[in-house]
């Protein structure tokens, strides 16, 4: 049997690359000017149910591994203002919104918890006032434990939140201490067991490998707590060290990571422990319970990625509204401004709230949906791939399939005139097999841009 964590082949393909949460990915986008451009998306994507992603840039404290678009205040009446401006973009918006259903709806950050149960209510009714919301729509939200009582679960599960992502990241307080995120593992525990209790079907653990002095005797004792806890589904993400690009993390010292043999050691002790538990391995860094949606939709073929990372529906438009949120629209993606005083000026100055985006190509198109179907199904069908895209599949790809040999020679994968297959030791490197079909890694210097694979 092949090893997931083979050292020779992780140590070849452990390169920088895209995580691919959309393709061409967000490094592609161009400044744009012409605000319709995702409406004209939507009136011609003919999709009659939709995702909405709203993003709450707030926290009250600065976590120093953090990479995500966030503000750190303490003035809670900061929200109150920026409720107002995503009240004017969702009017906005309405044309799109209007004559669909919503099905799925994300609250991510900075913190959405950073939110008072007030202005959790009144993000709700504007949301009613704008869409339609179906009975069984999935309604998630990411929430910071230290600012999160039982009390505030038991208002979201009242607003209809049925779905709970918690940043647990790591239980050792050595570790919490070096990332500034000094956190109870009894209160996480306490809140996931009454989350269960008022209305939250799915409840999922963040992790966060290769943070500062991780061992693999510390991180034992995280696993155990968090099996201990019997969330849904876990997310094990790699810490991407990238200082240069982010202020925060410069507080973190070199010399207090991991060496990349212990992060290796650290992911391969999480993956293992994991599945041995009973968690199906999703992808290449979720796991959930046989049961859950997400491993029914990986089971069932209808896997999708976007970007919030995988998700259950592989047909539905993603409008992202709030700064820096991002929109996948039938063949377009459309960015906010980044900035919170550029997101505020533009709905106050009636200009573009779509400063950047990307209209995608046929070709795009035909490479999505193969990078994609790798990503989240590890295998394309090349017959059906044909026929949907009109195309013949070895003289399209003749060039991208002769790169692909040393991943044949080192047994990775196989491609006969059925499909391309991914083994299943080869999942920890998709992203790299899946480089081999972008076109843009061809002509452009982002790679160190990228985190690593591993």
């Amino acid at each position: 049997m092949h090893d997931l964590f083979d050292p020779a082949l992780l140590r070849k393909y452990n390169i920088n690359g895209p995580r691919y949460t959309s393709y061409p990915t967000a490094l592609e986008f161009t400044d744009i000017s012409d605000n319709a451009i995702l409406d004209k998306a939507a009136q011609q994507s003919g999709s009659n149910e939709i995702s909405l992603y709203v993003h709450i840039p707030f926290c009250h404290s600065l976590c120093y591994y953090c990479g995500c678009n966030k503000i750190v205040t303490r003035h809670q009446d900061k929200a109150d203002r920026y409720l107002d401006y995503l009240e004017k973009e969702l009017e906005l918006r309405a044309d799109i919104l209007k004559h669909r259903t919503l099905v799925q709806l994300h609250l991510g950050g900075g913190s959405p918890s950073f939110l008072t149960e007030v202005q959790h209510t009144r993000l709700r009714d504007m949301i009613n006032r704008v869409i339609a919301i179906a009975p069984d729509c999935e309604m998630s939200i990411e929430i910071d434990p230290r600012r999160t009582s039982t009390a505030y679960l038991t208002h979201l599960g009242a607003l209809g939140y049925n779905r709970l992502s918690v940043g647990v990241q790591d239980i050792d307080y050595h570790v919490q201490e070096a990332i500034n995120r000094v956190q109870s593992t009894a209160h996480i525990a306490s809140l996931v067991d009454h989350a269960k209790t008022v209305g939250f079907s799915s409840i999922n653990l963040d992790l966060i490998y290769g943070l500062p002095h991780q061992t693999t005797e510390t991180f034992a004792t995280t696993l155990a707590a968090v099996k201990a806890m019997s969330a849904d589904r876990v997310s094990l993400f790699s810490y991407a060290h990238l200082p240069s690009r982010f202020a925060a993390q410069r507080k973190i010292h070199d010399d207090w990571l991991p060496t990349a043999e212990m992060k290796t050691a650290l992911m391969k002790l999480a993956v293992s422990s994991l599945t041995q538990a009973g968690y199906i391995m999703i992808g290449m860094d979720h796991f959930a319970k046989r049961g859950d949606e997400l491993a029914v939709a990986r089971a069932n073929g209808t896997l999708h990625r976007n970007f919030q990372g995988y998700t259950t529906r592989n047909d539905l438009d993603l409008l992202g509204v709030g700064v820096s949120s991002i929109s996948a629209i039938g063949n377009t993606y459309g960015q906010n401004p980044k900035t919170l005083n550029d997101y505020y000026a533009a709905l106050d100055g009636n200009r573009p709230l779509t400063v950047r985006g990307y209209t995608l190509t046929q070709d795009d198109i035909i490479r999505r949906d193969l990078i994609m179907s790798l990503m989240c199904n590890l295998q394309v069908d090349i017959s059906a791939f044909e026929k949907k895209h009109d195309i013949e599949f070895a003289r399209y790809f003749e060039d991208e399939i002769q790169h692909l040999i040393p991943f044949i020679n080192d047994e990775l994968l196989t491609i006969d005139n059925t499909g391309i297959h991914i083994a299943s030791h080869a999942r920890l490197v998709i992203r790299v097999i899946c480089m081999t079909f972008d076109a843009y890694l061809k002509q452009t210097q982002h790679l160190n841009r990228y985190s690593r694979v591993i």
